[in-house]
């Protein structure tokens, strides 16, 4: 995996062997990072990387001057490993957050301009985190919160739906809040 744009643009992010993840490819980063750049301003964006992974996603963000990334984790392994790739990168403006997302949503006080999340795609309750996640008062007005999904789902009915955008088998769904 690598960092495709900003300040480390190029720098690789090699996770051990064993690593239980499923980052964003390259292609699909690129394709999300090419709608973003055409809508926001990377510079003071305060943004909230849910199932974080790899934490390639809170990286790239980081990367293109977002003012601060908090990355939410629950897998011990997957959060120590986020937070030691982000004091290897330099990267001060990403806070790991060791929680498991459900519970971490009710107890949010910080608003954000984009909300992300790339659950497991066999996540159980998947189907109902756009719910979840925009009920909670964390969103600012007209801001997004972009879901990572396989095939297998379509939001395109959901109320707060705006758009949709496919990289091979990734798709991505973002809404705003209603």
């Amino acid at each position: 995996m690598r960092i495709i744009g900003g300040k480390l643009k190029g720098k690789t992010i090699t996770p051990p062997m064993g690593y239980k993840a499923r980052p964003t490819t390259d292609f699909a980063k690129e394709g999300l990072f090419n709608i973003l750049n055409n809508e926001y301003e990377f510079e003071d964006l305060k943004v909230l990387d849910l199932f974080g992974g790899t934490g390639a996603i809170a990286f790239e963000f980081a990367s293109r001057g977002a003012s601060r990334v908090y990355c939410v984790e629950m897998v011990r392994e997957n959060a120590s490993f986020i937070k030691t790739e982000a004091a290897r990168l330099g990267l001060n403006n990403v806070t790991m957050v060791r929680d498991n997302v459900f519970d971490f949503l009710p107890i949010c006080r910080e608003k954000f301009d984009i909300i992300f999340a790339d659950p497991p795609y066999s996540l159980e309750g998947l189907d109902s985190l756009p719910d979840k996640v925009l009920q909670q008062d964390i969103l600012h007005p007209d801001c997004y919160f972009i879901l990572e999904h396989g095939d297998e789902y379509s939001f395109k009915e959901h109320p707060a739906f705006v758009k949709e955008r496919s990289y091979g088998r990734v798709h991505f769904s973002f809404f705003t809040k209603i």
